[in-house]
């Protein structure tokens, strides 16, 4: 079989696809709140571009990939493009990253097309503060979407929460006590300061380590996929997990096994790094794409860096999450 290695001899197997740079809401430390310029259609990467680039990385040994956005079920015909993804042969698993506000829309349909498993995003159980953060999202659509999810199969659920200071430590215990009853991941995640809203996020900074001050009840879980950026624990007698993604405070760079594409088909090693390589000029020559694919590999950088005079200049919706 077929692998992808960098020169750090990393097996790279995850592509991160983002289908569009456009969200249904505005959460603050992804996307400015306003003079936001989203990239015209004819730049974003077609249905027919993105699966030839997810042919190429599968051949080439990638086994997971994950759609997402901004916000991925904005795209036009998204269940469509999942059908035609799932139908890779050898791709072992195709999930996606969604806020959840159509979720309960698409869910059926998403399993229906072959979709795995979905990430929910959702940073406060509180309507009034989901409000707030997104600029006007609704609180009641995502646990809709939730709920959705489950009931066609979309699992395991993981809900993705951004840790942030002021607004959801408050909520730690809250977001804990979802694991009690059911088999779900909650994974609490370090605030980035990528972008233009890097000077909020930095002053809104907390460490994951805030959540065993909340919960000092926690029991770490032995770690089974070891390229995965989560930590996970539990509390005995709880059905669900608790994970923590520390990109800030504790890099787990060694054993990254992904990298990104974004909407506009730019290849992100890192996504600390402002590096990008231009896969699109190669999308209609499958050999070449898969050679130049294999090339650009190699350059994965060893680590991203920690040094905060280093910024990320795009928005982390133009990026993908």
């Amino acid at each position: 079989m077929k692998e992808l290695r960098d020169e750090y001899n990393r097996v790279i197997d995850y592509l991160r696809i983002s289908v569009t740079d456009r969200c249904n809401s505005r959460c603050q430390y992804c996307m400015p709140s306003s003079g936001v310029t989203f990239k015209p259609h004819k730049e974003i990467l077609s249905f027919e571009e993105i699966v030839k680039i997810a042919n190429a990385f599968v051949e080439l040994g990638v086994k997971k990939i994950r759609l997402t956005g901004g916000e991925p079920l904005v795209r036009k015909d998204i269940v469509d493009l999942v059908r035609r993804l799932s139908k890779i042969q050898k791709l072992e698993e195709l999930t996606m990253t969604t806020n959840g506000l159509l979720l309960k829309d698409y869910a059926k349909d998403l399993k229906s097309a072959g979709l795995s498993r979905v990430n929910i995003s959702i940073d406060t159980l509180h309507d009034e503060k989901y409000n707030s953060i997104t600029l006007g999202s609704s609180l009641t659509s995502v646990l809709e979407g939730i709920q959705a999810a489950k009931k066609v199969g979309l699992i395991p659920i993981k809900l993705n929460v951004v840790l942030i200071k002021g607004f959801n430590d408050d909520e730690i215990k809250d977001f804990v006590e979802l694991t009690k009853n059911e088999p779900i991941d909650v994974r609490f995640i370090e605030l980035m300061t990528i972008g233009n809203n890097r000077k909020w996020a930095k002053e809104r900074f907390l460490s994951t380590d805030e959540i065993f001050t909340e919960v000092p009840n926690l029991v770490a879980l032995q770690k089974k996929d070891k390229s995965s950026p989560a930590d996970y624990y539990h509390i005995e007698g709880y059905k669900g997990r608790v994970g923590l993604i520390n990109p800030i405070t504790c890099q787990f760079c060694s054993e990254c096994n992904r990298v990104r594409l974004t909407s506009t088909g730019q290849l992100k090693l890192c996504l600390h790094s402002n590096k990008e390589y231009n896969l699109r000029k190669y999308v209609d020559h499958e050999e070449k794409l898969k050679q130049y694919i294999s090339t650009i590999i190699i350059k994965k950088p060893e680590e991203h860096h920690l040094d905060q005079k280093i910024y990320i200049n795009r928005d982390m919706h133009s990026i993908g999450g």
